[in-house]
């Protein structure tokens, strides 16, 4: 096997940024390959939730004094960092929510309820993550709204033919993911967006997967909404992004009612809420979250996210060529435009004792359905297992991966 092309990454400094892969699990160093489920985090992001604490933890937007004025405008300064890493046209069209979750919930519930009527349909991709079917699935039982699935073909690539045929004057709505979490596809998402715009529907976009390991342009994928967490691109958790276009936000109501979200609330004359994007940030929101979510941006683009992606394709490459050669392991996902994950079972072995097991070897993978059960059934599987790259891992843990897995695999046969 060839090895890996001198890399662009300096793969050693991304290291030393993470302070949790210096430790140990069972004696053994940690191999972290559990990614898509949530990134480490880097010391520039600790430290700036250590500093908001420390320095100037106050509510935002309320407040006169010095310490509201310094988060408020770290916190808004986050806002004009996404909009910039999204290329959207506006701050007002980034909304802080508490993930990819509740964003998707967000226009289920908002646009969704105000928009939907009997009869009207609902397309949604059969590998799509739980958190973009079980909203439309509620949707679609209290409003009489039809929900049609688009078909995967056996190597995990979304059936573009199908979904052109699914599309009619009744769709309202096309959900699908950017990246699926459990299959590591890479989907066309701006020729689906022109497809759905060419029959008057929207397109939302689930970017969860996508925005760690490649450039975001929401202008340019022509997308409605598009949604994305801050664990699973090395920020913190609890807090997420809806990015939603200006006139569509605008239109909507609000989903969730209190603070902040109005400019006026009275009993005799009714409440007059906020502009966009307050309007759907009722509350006070996490906001030494949102601020490290910054920070997490500003590393990803310092260390620069074109060479990540790179160095992740390669270990990625790397990774499927030494899978291959595993007796009685099929990889669940070949799609030919793929990243950084590898999904796989192995003949008479369950992927639960798998995973016990490569952790006593200090191996950090994921398995189960990964919260995709419906593409997964599709396979007749109930779960895999599932190992994914982020841009701190080497080659040397791949081999290490791949080593300890062999290993587990003798074990339990």
């Amino acid at each position: 096997m060839n090895a890996l092309s001198e890399p662009m990454l300096d793969v050693a400094r991304v290291r030393r940024d993470f302070p949790i892969l210096e430790r140990e699990v069972h004696g053994k160093p940690l191999i972290y390959l559990d990614n898509a489920a949530t990134t480490q985090t880097p010391s520039a992001v600790i430290e700036t939730l250590d500093d908001y604490y420390r320095r100037y933890n106050a509510n935002i937007h309320r407040g006169l004094h010095t310490l509201a004025d310094e988060a408020t405008a770290a916190y808004e300064g986050t806002r004009d960092k996404v909009r910039a890493w999204l290329g959207a046209a506006s701050s007002r069209e980034i909304i802080f929510t508490r993930g990819t979750t509740e964003a998707i919930n967000l226009v289920a519930n908002s646009w969704g309820r105000a928009n939907l009527r009997p009869g009207d349909e609902i397309l949604v991709s059969l590998m799509e993550h739980h958190s973009n079917i079980v909203p439309w699935q509620m949707l679609a039982e209290a409003l009489d709204v039809t929900l049609k699935v688009i078909p995967v073909d056996e190597r995990g690539v979304l059936d573009q033919a199908a979904y052109r045929e699914l599309l009619g004057e009744r769709t309202r709505l096309v959900c699908v993911n950017h990246v699926s979490n459990a299959l590591g596809t890479v989907n066309p998402v701006a020729e689906m967006a022109r497809e759905a715009h060419a029959h008057d529907a929207l397109i939302l976009v689930d970017g969860a997967q996508a925005v760690p390991h490649q450039r975001v342009d929401v202008h340019a994928l022509g997308v409605d909404f598009y949604a994305f967490s801050g664990h699973k691109m090395y920020g913190p958790t609890g807090v997420g992004v809806l990015y939603g276009r200006e006139a569509l936000l605008e239109a909507m109501p609000p989903w969730q009612g209190g603070g902040e979200m109005i400019s006026r609330v009275s009993f005799d004359q009714g409440t007059v809420y906020s502009d966009i994007p307050h309007k759907f940030e009722a509350g006070t929101p996490a906001i030494a979250e949102v601020i490290a979510l910054g920070a997490a941006l500003d590393w990803v683009a310092a260390t620069g996210i074109d060479m990540m992606a790179a160095w992740e394709g390669q270990l990625l490459e790397r990774a499927t060529a030494k899978l291959r050669d595993v007796e009685g392991l099929r990889l669940i996902g070949t799609a030919p435009d793929k990243v950084s994950v590898l999904s796989f079972v192995v003949d008479g072995v369950h992927a639960q004792d798998i995973g016990l097991l490569i952790d006593q070897l200090g191996v950090a993978i994921r398995t189960g359905h990964h919260c995709a059960q419906p593409v997964l059934a599709s396979m007749g599987l109930e779960a895999t297992c599932r190992a994914s790259l982020a841009a701190y891992n080497t080659p040397e843990e791949v081999d290490a991966f791949v080593e300890a897995l062999e290993k587990v695999i003798a074990m339990v046969r």
